[in-house]
């Protein structure tokens, strides 16, 4: 090979080696360059990691609480039990961390076993809509630090919800503000502290009106919702008429009761108020029992009226013994709900036998002739004792956790003193629906029907000329009518802070006396029934040419129409005009 040859050679190698070389190097610049930027993805990804977590907790929240509500108890409970678990994963460096969206906002602390105390206000978050106040206690941290069990980290969670959705329980209860205010040390069961755990609500308006209770969220004791409000373990106090303290002895979500329905009584007046009803019971019991008696021994000829206060008596003494035996079923579960049940049915059908009273009079005094309606009796025992009966078996079957221990709220300074109970209703709907407005239907109607018999009484009076001698019996008619007709149990629509005290009096006392009232009336009727009878004779024998009974012009006395002869005879389609004005005229037959 030539010189020239090896030279060209030798030079082509010499310039393979150095691509080779520089080939090597350029390789080896994007290995470290590749192995830099891992690191520093590695480094983003876990300063990125903690804000990652609790923007997806807040997404999470904001989902909460655009969600379709959900009767369904696993849901509800998933859906929380889900936003508690994210919290425990949220990472952050400072002592606390604030997350928030409209209707929720949450609360993280990290705290040690020296902890000081706590207190938490609204001002924490820039979306509260009312005030609030926990206070937490040193006591919180002492049951996880114990000796040799001492965690690496203690976190305090707080959730605060501004909608009642996820914890409504079986009875819809009303909630102050629709706050519920959550509380929980992670991994740790805190209960049973000495220190109580106090939480103030504050509202814009008086909350004297109302009947306060502070509760917490018992999980799995509902029947429908997936838990239901206690009381166990937490004390309300009224501090001033807009705010409430609840002091509790442990952790979970918190919340207030709030009840429309009466304003709390002091201890002195319950007392008397007790015995008055207790005595007024048991007289109109016995008085009831000695009006039947009494009845049966006359052995009048029964008839529509007469079969109609019978069983008005009968409802009324039912409904003072269940009243009277009330109180001593507080105790028995099962037994409570029956005897709050048998309470609601007898007040019921006392108020329907009422009613059917004024019905009774309304056809005496205005539909006078061609009144005869087939099986009257029967279907008037149909209405008074089956349709009370049709109610409470309804409400029974839809809803029995209406009926059981009621609690009568009283003024009290101790607040670990046990208020009186009773076995009654415990749902505001049903007490408004089926006993407010039931009796206030029943009181209504009565009333009307007793202004329309004064107003008849007076233009009898007016056409007879006889106001003046007749004024004192016309009075005592007009307030046996009301007796009868059950116009006073109106009294406990007159419940205003003005009339509070002789409201709570005179209901008491006309209510409980109701069939002791009632037996004086039928007392005043039967004799004013004997004296018009001996005076008709005396009046035949002396003046046996005188007008005649069957005269169209005599007038029937008002005062006798409620235990004067019935007109809807026991056969036949319907009186005479003759034979009304008679039975009108001589109540005794």
């Amino acid at each position: 090979m030539s010189p020239i040859v090896l030279r060209h050679v030798s030079q082509t190698e010499s310039l393979q080696v150095q691509w080779r070389h520089r080939d090597s190097r350029t390789m080896t610049l994007p290995k470290q360059t590749f192995l830099y930027l891992c690191l520093l993805a590695d480094w983003a990804w876990a300063n990125e990691a903690p804000h990652r977590a609790t923007n997806e907790t807040v997404e999470y929240m904001k989902f909460l609480e655009t969600r379709t509500f959900s009767r369904k108890r696993q849901d509800n409970q998933r859906l929380i039990h889900s936003l508690e678990a994210k919290l425990k994963n949220v990472n952050f460096s400072s002592v606390n961390v604030t997350l928030q969206t409209n209707n929720i906002q949450s609360l993280i602390f990290k705290l040690t076993c020296d902890f000081p105390g706590l207190t938490i206000s609204n001002s924490y978050l820039k979306k509260a809509q009312t005030r609030h106040i926990m206070q937490f206690p040193t006591e919180l941290t002492q049951q996880a630090c114990k000796a040799g069990e001492a965690p690496q980290e203690l976190r305090l969670i707080c959730i605060y919800f501004d909608m009642k959705y996820f914890f409504q329980d079986d009875d819809n209860s009303l909630l102050l503000n629709d706050n519920i205010l959550g509380a929980s040390l992670v991994n740790h069961n805190v209960s049973s502290l000495r220190q109580d755990i106090n939480i103030s609500f504050w509202h814009n308006e008086s909350l004297e009106r109302y009947d306060l209770t502070c509760v917490f969220w018992k999980e799995g004791a509902g029947k429908a919702s997936w838990g239901a409000w206690s009381t166990t373990g937490c004390n309300t106090i009224l501090v001033s008429p807009y705010q409430v303290l609840c002091s509790c002895d442990h952790l979970t979500y918190f919340a207030v009761l709030m009840k429309l329905s009466s304003t709390k009584i002091s201890k002195e007046l319950l007392t008397p108020l007790t015995y008055i009803s207790i005595v007024g019971c048991s007289l109109s019991i016995v008085a009831s029992l000695l009006t039947i008696l009494l009845h049966f021994y006359s052995r009048k000829k029964n008839n529509s009226t007469t079969y109609i206060h019978m069983n008005l008596h009968v409802s009324v003494i039912l409904l003072n013994i269940a009243f009277l035996i009330s109180p001593s079923m507080t105790f028995q579960p099962v037994g409570c709900v029956a005897m709050a049940a048998l309470l609601h049915y007898t007040l019921l059908s006392c108020l329907t036998w009422m009613a059917i009273e004024g019905f009774n009079l309304y056809l005496l005094l205005v539909r006078v002739y061609n009144i005869y309606i087939q099986r009257y009796i029967l279907k008037l025992c149909t209405l008074g004792w089956g349709f009370p009966g049709f109610i409470v078996l309804l409400l029974l079957l839809l809803k029995s956790s209406a009926y059981g221990r009621y609690e009568i709220q009283i003024k009290e300074n101790d607040t670990n003193s046990q208020n009186p109970s009773i076995c009654w209703i415990k749902s505001m709907e049903i007490h408004w629906v089926f006993v407010v407005g039931y009796a206030g239907v029943t009181s209504l109607f009565n009333l009307v029907i007793l202004i329309w018999a004064v107003k008849m009484l007076h233009g009898l009076r007016c056409r007879e000329k006889k106001w003046e001698s007749q004024i004192c019996r016309d009075i005592i008619t007009v307030l046996g009518l009301s007796m009868l007709l059950g116009t006073t149990w109106s009294l406990a629509f007159f419940y205003f802070h003005g009339f509070l005290l002789p409201q709570l009096f005179l209901s008491t006392i006309f209510n409980s006396l109701y069939g002791f009232f009632l037996f004086l009336w039928f007392c005043a009727q039967k004799r004013h029934a004997d004296l018009e009878v001996e005076t008709s004779s005396s009046s035949q024998m002396t003046r046996p040419g005188l007008q005649s009974h069957h005269s169209p012009t005599r007038s029937p006395q008002l005062s006798s129409l409620t235990c004067s002869a019935s007109p809807f005879p026991p056969h036949g389609p319907s009186h005479q005009k003759g034979r009304v004005e008679e039975d009108m005229a001589h109540p005794g037959t």
